[in-house]
């Protein structure tokens, strides 16, 4: 296993770990999901650019 392939998962996992944290804050609603709710999905949208950033690496190095 490459490292592109090992920060694809980590990042893969840390994409789904904030899309369950909002998820959960969006169900328990109040003060927490008012206050939070922008940094999650901020978080979420971040992390799955990555995600395709680094596929786009990983298809680049194994073309060649």
């Amino acid at each position: 296993m490459t490292v592109v392939t090992t920060l694809i998962m980590v990042a893969l996992i840390a994409t789904i770990v904030s899309l369950a944290w909002g998820i959960g804050s969006m169900a328990h609603g109040g003060r927490f999901d008012t206050k939070h709710s922008t940094h999650f999905m901020s978080a979420r949208v971040v992390l799955q650019g990555l995600v395709v950033v680094l596929m786009l690496i990983a298809f680049v190095i194994s073309a060649n």
